[in-house]
């Protein structure tokens, strides 16, 4: 972890933006689709994206919606970044980076999804690279800076509440870009946002290694059937509600588990996997990872036992 100091903050409707500068020196590098980890009052900690020019090291630039049905982290980022504040934050970790060599990349935000992608616009602009970049969102509060960015002429916004903005569309978007060979396609946003995309570019004929996406929560925790998890060390069997997530079953019973994002993204909470078929929720694993390992905080079960390594 290290120490910052808020620089300039400015608030675009509900959504908070703000510089975090080191105490000395330079931060630490990244690059276009990092986040960190942010440490907010009484230890709660919050992943954001990085959405600032990668090269500029003087400074990490976050921007962050209020959400309305917050567990603790947006507000508290509204409520307590203010000029001066001082905040621990990790260094950066990248699970949504730029391809290299790609002919055209194609960056599509939908709402605060559009964080990432500025970044990684600022990115391809300075390796010269082909893109184009479409932000969707009902409140395009990011448009007048996009529009002063140097790359503002491979920008295209659409206002979702104008009736004089055409509506986005996914396929042609991903026509737009040219042919598949070569193209790579990255999204983040709304699930409804995302999975239309992913399908236009399938229909286009992309390979999935040329879809990225990253959401911003996890798909939902609960649903479904129950089923048991049977964690080995401890000995304790427990039933997992259909309304409950595996973290809160097991801590019914006296088994407590590190939590941190409760999304599926930091990591935290992944144990081994020792039995039984999971039904993975997180955006933290690799696929080679989900073979024997799981994210306890937001993942499911396809079989009727889990058994775990704690």
């Amino acid at each position: 972890m290290i120490e910052v100091q808020v620089g300039a903050v400015e608030r675009l409707g509900q959504i908070l933006c703000f510089d975090l500068l080191p105490l000395s020196g330079i931060l630490p590098p990244w690059q276009a689709g990092a986040h960190i980890d942010l440490i907010l009052e009484d230890g709660l900690l919050r992943q954001y994206s990085l959405c600032g020019d990668p090269a500029d090291r003087t400074r990490y630039q976050l921007a962050v919606l209020r959400e309305p049905d917050s567990r603790g982290g947006s507000h508290a980022v509204h409520d307590h970044v203010k000029p001066g504040a001082r905040f621990r934050v990790g260094t950066p970790r990248n699970l949504f980076p730029l391809a290299r060599g790609a002919r055209h990349s194609l960056l599509i935000g939908g709402g605060i999804g559009v964080t990432p992608l500025v970044a990684m616009a600022h990115e391809l602009h300075a390796r010269g690279e082909a893109f184009t970049f479409h932000y969707v969102a009902r409140d395009p509060v990011f448009a007048e800076l996009l529009a002063a960015a140097p790359f503002a002429g491979q920008v295209r916004v659409y206002d979702r509440s104008s009736m004089q903005t055409p509506r986005f569309d996914p396929h042609q978007a991903v026509a737009s870009a040219g042919a598949a060979a070569g193209k790579h396609v990255y999204v983040c946003g709304p699930v409804g946002l995302m999975d239309a995309v992913t399908e236009a570019a399938r229909d286009a004929g992309l390979a999935d290694d040329q879809i990225h996406q990253e959401a911003f929560s996890a798909v939902p925790v609960t649903g479904g059937d129950g089923f048991e998890v049977l964690a080995a060390k401890s000995g304790v069997r427990v039933q997992v509600a259909a309304d409950e997530t595996i973290t809160a079953a097991l801590a019914r019973v006296g088994v407590k588990v590190t939590v941190s994002c409760e999304q599926g993204i930091c990591g935290t909470c992944v144990v081994n996997l020792l039995e039984g078929e999971p039904d993975h929720r997180d955006e933290y694993l690799t696929e080679e990872e989900r073979t024997d390992q799981i994210a306890l905080c937001c993942s499911r079960a396809r079989s009727p036992l889990l058994v775990i390594d704690l």
